[in-house]
């Protein structure tokens, strides 16, 4: 994939500017005439839970509440979580499984009508931000009407019962893809929301459940209507050779949990930067992140994973290859697990991450050396002496970038063999000072970062 090197005689800092890219779409324009795929390198995800965003848990309220905060917040493409009805039979808590779909081509009455998604996609698209919907594939919720109208589009066991995809999953049925008629019905519903909502492309839950070549055939069907941006919620490679363009980096979120809890050091992303490199193609992405839903619901959220390193992994996940999400309350410091199956409100008070994110999101935008894909910079990893202290570089043409990271507790020394790249850098969040030389002592406080233009 990416470029990779040890060099005993380097530092970790990044270099950036801080002020918005000037381009249509960024800066409010309309994205009507510019391809997602064009912004696919520089841009930032966010995933919106529709049910949890705001009280009312409506498109409308999202729209009304939410739409231009994320855009002055630097966000790119914005990824609804399934938009289309619930399933009663067999649900999970009050309200349901989002992945529990009843009806493929119709909005869930619970978050407001067709009117109202299109009216959101519209707005997005008008302040330069594109919109992708979360698509389930592999299974089906109970009452779904192909269940009776279709059961042979189904898995059935010896007994020639209908049964779900894994035992946990009580509530959905698992799809069949040996039906060739199923298949068909799938393309088409996913080829309704692009001609009826002018969305931007699919995020695929359980992605790597279904075979490659249906979302290969799905992918070329798909974009003969409009080329799209396609997400695997999947880490299998042979995904993004044709049908997806990105897929999750769970490697890097694992490896995050366990360093923050002192089960391994800054090793293990070492062995998962030289896996990736072999794994992947240069035009492959991967999407990092601290939390996503999944993570947030079962798992906990970002403060009781990473403990005091949030804001150091938050900057990590943009600064290594790829493309970096941001879930719904992870701006706004958010402290809790949110109920998957219930109504259970984010708290959007705390203010004091915007800043921090906005940040983070203007440097992706604005310095190549951070685009993902085919024309990422190159990661060049620094030798720190230090096991806990994780260091590298990033380049592409005269765009450099250089950054410190101290993935401990603990206060940490090091000496950083700068070479080349001595001279003087400003740090991007804190505006500090630093004259480096070939060999620089570092003093980094404990899950202290540095990012250094």
């Amino acid at each position: 994939m990416k470029r990779y090197y040890y060099l005993l005689t380097g530092i970790f800092i990044f270099l950036a500017a801080c002020n918005p890219v000037s381009r249509q779409g960024e800066t409010g324009g309309s994205v009507s005439e510019v391809s997602i795929q064009s912004r696919v390198p520089k841009a930032v995800i966010y995933e919106v839970n529709i049910r949890q965003d705001t009280p009312e848990g409506t498109l409308n309220a999202f729209t009304t509440q939410h739409l231009t905060r994320l855009k002055n917040l630097g966000v790119d493409i914005i990824w609804l979580m399934p938009v289309y009805p619930i399933s009663v039979k067999n649900r999970k808590g009050s309200l349901g499984s989002y992945y529990s779909v009843a009806d493929y081509e119709k909005v869930n009455p619970e978050f407001g009508n067709l009117q109202d998604l299109k009216n959101l996609v519209n707005k997005a698209h008008q302040m330069g931000m594109y919109v992708i919907l979360d698509w389930v594939a592999n299974h089906t919720g109970w009452d779904n009407p192909w269940i009776e109208e279709h059961p042979d589009w189904y898995t059935h066991n010896k007994q020639g019962k209908i049964i779900s995809p894994v035992a946990d999953w009580s509530d959905v049925a698992d799809l069949n893809y040996d039906n060739t008629q199923m298949r068909t019905a799938m393309i088409d519903a996913m080829k309704y929301w692009i001609r009826e909502t002018d969305i931007d492309g699919y995020r695929c839950d359980a992605a790597a459940m279904v075979p490659v070549d249906f979302w290969d055939e799905a992918r070329a069907a798909i974009d003969s209507v409009k080329p799209v941006f396609m997400l695997a919620e999947a880490w299998e490679p042979g995904l993004l050779k044709k049908a997806f363009d990105a897929g999750y980096d769970w490697d890097l979120l694992h490896t995050m949990n366990d360093i923050a809890k002192g089960k391994k050091n800054v090793t293990a992303l070492d062995s998962l930067i030289s896996k990736n490199d072999t794994l992947y193609q240069k035009d492959d992405i991967l999407m990092n992140f601290i939390t996503n839903h999944d993570e947030n619901s079962w798992s906990g959220s970002a403060f009781e994973r990473l403990d005091g390193g949030v804001k150091t992994f938050a900057v990590l996940t943009y600064m290594m290859p790829g493309m970096p999400l941001i879930y719904a309350g992870q701006e706004a410091s958010m402290k809790k697990r949110l109920r998957f199956f219930d109504k259970d409100t984010v708290n959007w008070s705390d203010t004091t991450l915007y800043s921090f994110y906005r940040k983070l999101d203007m440097l992706k935008h604005d310095n190549p050396a951070l685009n993902a894909g085919i024309t990422a910079g190159s990661l060049t990893r620094i030798e720190t002496g230090n096991e806990n202290v994780f260091a590298f570089a990033r380049e592409k043409g005269k765009d450099r970038l250089l950054a410190v990271f101290n993935l401990s507790n603990q206060p940490a020394s090091v000496t950083l063999g700068i070479g080349e790249l001595k001279g003087k850098y400003t740090d991007v969040f804190r505006g500090k000072n630093y004259a480096l030389k070939s060999k620089t002592k570092m003093k980094l406080a404990p899950w202290e970062y540095l990012v250094l233009k």
